[in-house]
Formats: structure tokens, sequence, C-alpha cells
């Protein structure tokens, strides 16, 4: 059965972190220099931004790239940065203009990690890049032996920082941020797509062998490993010791850090579509969408479904939380404004684009990756 849905990964599913994964919040201060920015506004991936959305939106710019873009943009001082499956890194200003292009010589569907004046990036040979923010000048380069498909993240203990980035040869990969040599390598059992979550000093992940890992940071051991599903996709939204699981078999799974077993799960038995998306937490809620075109919002702790609303399409872009709304994208290309409280409609708006990935949200506007190439800023 496994084999059998591998094999429907290798052919049909986008992983964001994949992509996982919403790119490009910002958040302050955790690591020095420039704001940080991943794809899912912090280090525990819970896709939170403290940023109010305005009540309509209309596009401002696009920036047309060479390829389809699957991985979403992140966004750090000033800077929109982006890959694109033609193999290129793209940096624009926040009015669309390009300021550097940098080819990886592959495919992107990862979103780029940026802090301390540095993007990191992996691509589909296998490659995490680290380049200079400002001129997109190569500082090092450290290989994989599988695909990169979801973000890199990051933590930082005294004078090191690590960065921890997954990949298709079954590693958890621990390289030094500053030279791009390794520290440890972590193996599971299968492909690893989407981003890891760090939080006190854990790695904390899924991938296709089914299993929510949790490893120690300083050490690359594993500390527990808790078997929740066929395929993990996405990545690992953890919040106050609790992490969230959404599986290829349709079922979201909140497992318990401390614990280190399942807290609670919901399963859809009629359509048993699966949960691509990552999860978004704020407070006592967590958020993610379904291929069977539902955003589902869920009781962080005992999992009682709070309300669910029909996008009219697949949901695989992972939903984001701003203030008391949330916003999210689907494969007809909707951009979708829900109340947080209820899940009653606030807006819509059509891109013109189905879309893999969240959007990133900065200063009030929203970033945005579509398939047809095009990255695309909306506001008032």
């Amino acid at each position: 059965m496994r084999g059998i849905l591998i094999l429907m990964l290798l052919l049909n599913v986008v992983v964001k972190d994949a992509f996982p994964t919403f790119v490009g919040m910002t958040e302050k201060g955790s690591a020095g220099g420039q704001n940080p920015a991943i794809s899912r506004g912090n280090q525990a991936l819970t896709g939170e931004v403290h940023e109010n959305l305005p009540a309509k939106i209309k596009q401002l710019w696009s920036f047309k790239a060479a390829d389809e873009m699957k991985a979403s943009p992140v966004v750090s001082g000033n800077i929109v940065v982006a890959g694109g499956m033609d193999g290129s890194v793209y940096a624009l200003d926040l009015n669309g203009k390009l300021l550097w292009k940098f080819a990886t010589g592959n495919g992107i569907e990862a979103p780029a990690l940026i802090l301390d004046n540095t993007v990191y990036v992996g691509n589909l040979t296998g490659i995490l890049f680290a380049l200079n923010l400002k001129d997109g000048k190569e500082k090092w380069r450290y290989a994989t032996e599988g695909q990169i498909s979801g973000s890199a993240n990051w933590w930082k203990s005294g004078n090191s920082t690590r960065i921890l980035v997954g990949s298709y040869d079954y590693n958890l990969h621990c390289v030094d941020a500053a030279t791009g040599k390794v520290v440890w390598k972590y193996e599971s059992d299968n492909f690893i797509n989407g981003a890891t979550s760090c939080v006190d000093g854990n790695a904390i992940f899924g991938g296709c062998d089914g299993y929510l890992h949790i490893v120690d940071i300083a050490t690359g051991k594993a500390s527990a490993k808790i078997d929740v599903s066929t395929y993990v996709p996405g990545s690992t939204p953890t919040s106050d010791g609790l992490s969230y699981v959404g599986d290829y078999d349709g079922g979201f799974t909140c497992v318990s850090i401390k614990e280190k077993k399942i807290s609670w799960k919901y399963k859809n038995e009629k359509t048993q579509l699966p949960f691509v998306a990552s999860g978004a937490i704020s407070g006592d809620r967590v958020i993610t969408g379904s291929r069977d075109k539902q955003v589902y919002c869920f009781s962080k702790t005992d999992g009682k479904l709070l309300w669910k609303y029909n996008t009219g399409e697949k949901v695989d872009a992972s939903p984001l939380v701003c203030q008391d709304k949330v916003l999210v994208a689907n494969m007809r290309g909707d951009l979708v404004l829900l109340k947080l409280n209820d899940g009653t409609l606030v807006w819509t708006y059509e891109t013109g684009t189905p879309v893999f990935s969240n959007p990133a949200v900065y200063q009030g506007k929203i970033y945005l990756c579509g398939q047809d190439g095009t990255v695309r800023c909306y506001g008032k």
C-alpha cells in the first residue's frame, strides 16, 4: 500500500512546504541581523502573521518568470524571494522589479529561508544553496542525495546557527549556517517532503514513512518516532507541546510531543482525500485545507470540528492566519479570506492561475506565486 502511495506522490503530488508549505512571513529578532523569513512564519511553522489584510484587494503588479512556480515566496528586508521550476531564484523589490537572479541548475519547489542576510534554498537535484540576500552571490552549496521539496529551518544556540533540511535521500540534514559543512544526518525510513518545525531544541517532522520524528538538534539523535499514517506530505506545525500532521489517506492528527503519542485524529470517512496542506495555528485553533475542497478549523486540544468552508476546488496551499482572518488559496486560483471565529466569507479574488503554495503577507500586502510562472502582489 505504501509503495502505491509513493508512486502516486511521484506522479501527482506537489508538496510545498511545501511546499509547504505560507511562505513569506517575517519574524523579528530571534536570529539577529536581517529579520528572518520562513515559509510558515516562524521556526514552529504555525502559519500565523500579525498583520491586517485590506477589506478589498486588487492586483498591484506582476512579474513573469521563465516557468511555472510551485514554491511559496518569502519576504524580508523589502526583498521578495521566489524560486521557479526553471531552476532560478528570483529576488524582486516591493514594486516587482528584478534585483537579481541565480540559476541553481534544476527546478525549485521548496520555499526559501532568509536568515542573517542569507537566502537558503534547495532544488530538485538535492543541493542546498546559501546566497547573499543583497546580490544573489553564492556563499556555499551542500549536496544531499535526493531532491529537496521542503523549506529549510534553523536553530541557534550560542554563537552557532544550524540549518535543517529534509531530502528524498531519507535524511534530515543539519549543516552549519556559516560554512555549509554537515553537522549530522538523521535517517528516516522514506522520503522527507515538508519542512521540520524547530521547537525547544527538537526538530519535528513527518515523511513518506508515515512517522512523526522528534530529533534532538544538538546531537541528531531521535527521542521518539510515532506512527501516525502511511504518508505525510506536508510540514508539521507545533504549538504548546502539540504537533499537527496531515496525511495522504485523509487523516489529520494531533500528536503530544511530551507524551509521544496521538492525542486526537480527524478523518472524513466519506471522502478520505489527502491533507497535503500544512496546518496553521492560532490561539486554541488549528486550520488546514484538504483536497476535498474544504478548509477545516478544529479545536487545538480535542479535535472538535468548529467549522468548515467549501472553497470550490482542492486546497493544497497551506492556510495563513492574519489576525482574526484566515487566508487560503485553492487549485482554481481563488484567494479566499474567512473569519477565524466562524469561517464566514469576507471576500474572494480570482487570480487566474492554479496555486500550489501559500502566499506571503508583508506590510499589509499579499505576494503569490502561480502555475503560470507569475509572481503577483495584491493590496489596496
